[in-house]
């Protein structure tokens, strides 16, 4: 039987549905089988709103699912994670404890979490990553970089292809 694995990608408040990063590690995920999708929230500000918009979409024929987000998407993702327990949560500069959101503690929910900050980043405080980290026990990859990450995607996309390694060979036994 083969299993129906899907990678789904939030992006943030300012970028698009198939911005660089989504697109780049959309090849890793399509390369090691996983079916891809990316849902588009520019019209929506609110992020309680994404999460409902991520909620409502039909994730039930895969029996693998990976969500990934980037800056607001990372929050997305992981308060949905909260209702879909995904296999796996891949987040990019999460815009956790931020004034405003509903969820000031999102609580991963998800058999494999990992969380990929910048060093430099001007608009989340890597502070906020590494006390996520630390509270939920989750893998923590700092590294040099601002908010958008883009010199880090070659590292992020190899990152993110071990990942998917990690989440295929659970999967299959």
């Amino acid at each position: 039987m083969t299993r129906k694995r899907l990678v789904c990608f939030s992006h943030g408040k300012e970028s698009g549905a198939w911005g660089t990063k989504i697109k780049q590690l959309a090849l890793v995920a399509e390369a090691k089988g996983f079916t891809v999708v990316s849902i588009d929230y520019s019209d929506l500000l609110d992020p309680d709103l994404r999460v409902q918009r991520l909620l409502n979409y039909p994730f039930a024929e895969y029996d693998c699912l990976v969500l990934v987000g980037s800056s607001m998407g990372g929050y997305v993702s992981t308060v949905a994670s909260e209702v879909l327990k995904p296999t796996g949560l891949f987040v990019l500069a999460p815009a956790f404890y931020i004034a405003g959101y509903a969820n000031q503690n999102p609580v991963p929910h998800a058999k494999s979490v990992e969380v990929i900050h910048g060093w430099s980043d001007e608009v989340i405080p890597v502070s906020h990553s590494i006390k996520f980290a630390q509270q939920h026990q989750t893998q923590l990859h700092l590294m040099e970089g601002d908010h958008r990450l883009t010199k880090q995607i070659p590292l992020m996309a190899s990152l993110f292809g071990v990942f998917l390694d990690g989440i295929i060979e659970r999967n299959s036994s």
